[in-house]
């Protein structure tokens, strides 16, 4: 697994929500930005698995955005950051196995038959009876 963290641009801001005066005053949310195909540990073929995969948080301009505001330090949002990033790429390069289509066994087919039949005749038996029956 390559580790990323080398081309990952920082940015800092403020975090939302609760916290108090530590929210108001030090800037410890992370946005982490990496440029996929500006990438000089990945090939090509890579390059485009993981824009593929990771579609939806990749910007217009091709940069990967992963941000944290967990952490109460600038530091641990930023370790944050790379871990989520790594494992993004990490998990978008995973090639899955195709699955093989199977079919229902023979036993299974009859169950269900004969679970139908059952149910078809419990109805039938409910139906009042005819005078001409």
């Amino acid at each position: 697994m390559q580790d990323i963290s080398s081309e990952i641009k920082f940015k800092t801001a403020r975090s939302g929500g609760k916290g108090g005066q530590n929210v108001n005053k030090v800037e410890t949310m992370v946005e982490g930005y990496w440029h996929i195909t500006g990438s000089q540990l990945f090939t090509d073929e890579e390059k485009k698995r993981i824009t593929e995969k990771l579609l939806n948080r990749v910007n217009a301009d091709g940069y990967l955005l992963v941000k944290s505001q967990e952490d109460r330090t600038q530091l641990g949002n930023k370790q944050r950051v790379v871990k989520k990033m790594n494992l993004l790429v990490h998990n978008a390069l995973k090639i899955n196995k195709k699955r093989k289509a199977t079919k229902p066994a023979a036993a299974i087919k009859e169950k269900r038959l004969a679970s139908k039949k059952k149910a078809g005749e419990i109805k039938q038996s409910r139906k009042k009876v005819s005078v001409h029956e």
